[in-house]
């Protein structure tokens, strides 16, 4: 009964700790939620671009016109077609490098945050969108305050916590190592028992009594 009991105690504390590690060997093998949270940023960002330029292109004369216009008519002091194209440029960078390849470095997010941020400063000192009404203001600000904003996620957020984990991971697994397999088994009570005596000693205090009990003459 000892034993089966002390079996259960070891198995209670050590089923929390190894689920641990498993469930973050399986995030390892998949994506962790952070970083999921992270691809579905950059993807609300290529849509929320997609579709404030269609509504431009409804805007300003119906989409099939102005797509002529912006795109096969391409003019880079008018177009809004660029733009369109930097946020899939982002996507497909972001996408790649932290779900598909699961980086765990900040480069690829540099890259993408210094080639938006150059060329919307670019295109709004050179080219004439500013003299285009709402949208002229509204695409490059929104473009450039998302791609920030996925830096700061993937910087703050995504990295941290993942290195956090792994840390965490680490330490678990060597406290695990360092834990003997066997736990000591409860003590019976048939270790602790007292010799018979044997059968020399009882004849001779047999032998003593005899003597005791002769009468002296």
């Amino acid at each position: 009964m000892d034993s089966q009991c002390s079996s259960s105690v070891g198995n209670i504390n050590s089923t929390p700790v190894s689920a641990r590690i498993e469930s973050y060997e399986g995030e390892k093998k998949c994506i962790s939620d952070v970083r999921r949270t992270f691809c579905l940023f950059v993807t609300f960002d290529l849509l929320f671009v997609t579709l404030l330029w269609i509504i431009e292109l409804n805007v300003n004369g119906g989409i099939k016109e102005q797509l002529r216009k912006e795109v096969l008519e391409y003019d880079y002091h008018q177009s809004f077609f660029d733009i369109f194209l930097l946020a899939v440029f982002r996507f497909a960078a972001l996408i790649l490098a932290y779900a598909v390849c699961k980086l765990r470095h900040w480069w690829a997010i540099a890259i993408t945050t210094t080639i938006t941020t150059g060329f919307l400063i670019v295109k709004v000192v050179v080219s004439k969108l500013l003299s285009q009404g709402a949208f002229g203001y509204l695409l490059p600000i929104i473009s450039f305050i998302l791609a920030w904003i996925e830096t700061w996620l993937l910087d703050f957020k995504v990295l941290p916590q993942e290195a956090g984990d792994e840390i965490r991971y680490l330490s678990v697994q060597n406290t695990l190592d360092q834990e003997p397999l066997l736990y000591p088994g409860p003590v019976s009570e048939g270790q602790f028992y007292s010799p018979p005596e044997s059968m020399a000693d009882s004849d001779e205090d047999l032998d003593d009594k005899h003597d005791l009990e002769k009468p002296i003459v």
